[in-house]
Order: C-alpha cells, then sequence, then structure tokens
C-alpha cells in the first residue's frame, strides 16, 4: 500500500511541477488527498542557491567522528575510497586538475560544482546502509569534513543553510551551460 502512496505523491508531484492542481486531481478521481509540502520535500533536490536547505549547523571538526562511525567503512578512513569491498564508497576528495587528463578521477573535491548537491546527496541517500537516517546538523558537520578534508572551507568553518551555498567549489566554472532550445520546455 505504501507503494502506492509513493507512485500517487510522485505523480501529484510532477503535476505541481508542471502547473497542474494536485487538489483538481484528487477532487477528479476521488482519493488520495494533496501532498503536503514537507511530504513533497523529499522529492526534490537542493538548487545551488540553496532554497530548502533545513535548519541546522555543523563543522569539520564534529563530522570527523561521524564520518568515521558512518562513512569511513565505505570511503575509506582517508576519503581515499574503498572498491576491493565490493560495494565500496567512491573516493571523495583529491583529483584537482585530472579531469582533461587521460586518467580524470572524479570527486567531489575535483568534479562536483556545488556544495548544496553535496549535502543534498548524504542527506537523501547515506549512510549507504540506512539512507537518510543522519539528522540535519550531521549531515552538514559530514559536508563540512569532506570540503575541509579537500581543503576548500577550513576545519573550523561553520556550514549551515547561510553558508552552505556561499562555497565556491574548485570546479564550479568547468561545466559549460547547455543552450538547447528544447531544454526550456522541462523547466
Amino acid at each position: 500500500m505504501s507503494m502506492l502512496r509513493t507512485i500517487f505523491s510522485c505523480m501529484i508531484g510532477l503535476c505541481v511541477s508542471t502547473g497542474v492542481n494536485a487538489q483538481s486531481i484528487v477532487d477528479h478521481f476521488g482519493f488520495g488527498k494533496t501532498p503536503a509540502p514537507q511530504d513533497m520535500a523529499k522529492y526534490f533536490a537542493i538548487p545551488p542557491s540553496g532554497a530548502g536547505l533545513p535548519p541546522g549547523s555543523g563543522t569539520g571538526k564534529a563530522g570527523a567522528d561521524i564520518f568515521a562511525e558512518n562513512c569511513a567503512a565505505c570511503h575509506g578512513d582517508k576519503l581515499q575510497g574503498n572498491p576491493a569491498v565490493g560495494l565500496g564508497g567512491d573516493r571523495l576528495i583529491g583529483g584537482r586538475g585530472s579531469l582533461a587528463s587521460k586518467t580524470p578521477i572524479k570527486t567531489v573535491e575535483s568534479y562536483w560544482p556545488y556544495s548544496t548537491t553535496l549535502f543534498d546527496y548524504v542527506k537523501r541517500a547515506m549512510p549507504f546502509n540506512a539512507p537518510g537516517s543522519l539528522t540535519d546538523d550531521q549531515v552538514y558537520s559530514l559536508v563540512a569534513y569532506i570540503l575541509s578534508e579537500a581543503k576548500i572551507v577550513k576545519p573550523t568553518d561553520v556550514m549551515n543553510a547561510d553558508t552552505l551555498p556561499k562555497v565556491v567549489m574548485p570546479n564550479r566554472d568547468g561545466f559549460i551551460p547547455d543552450s538547447r532550445p528544447e531544454l526550456e520546455l522541462y523547466r
């Protein structure tokens, strides 16, 4: 039954994002309920502007212990990755300047253009064995830890909804905007 609710919520979310009134769908079909904004929040990504980031905060110092407890088994104790474990996690830092080489290393540090993407991904998908189980403060702390280990922020810098979008990632300007006109149909 929860699968049907999830599908229905996603359908309504799609309709809302395309301009269709969710209440009219509920009224037309005679079942379900209009989802509350907090119900729909988990289906949307945090944009580069940081819109939708939750309250809370954390530092790299606080994130070190959280990383050791929740992330190091997959991503390695030095964020070096752990592919030998089969389902081991990717390397998270290093690789700056390697993307145009014959052996590119795609990491948070070398590839990701926005720090808010890191928050969004960690919040929704990590840890692998219990996605979504971390508190907002823990996620802010983990993001601060990863960014501080990559020397993008200081370990004592506070990451929160105000400061995180202001972090300039090393590859922020490494992407070319897609100018195909048909893409406007999907925005």
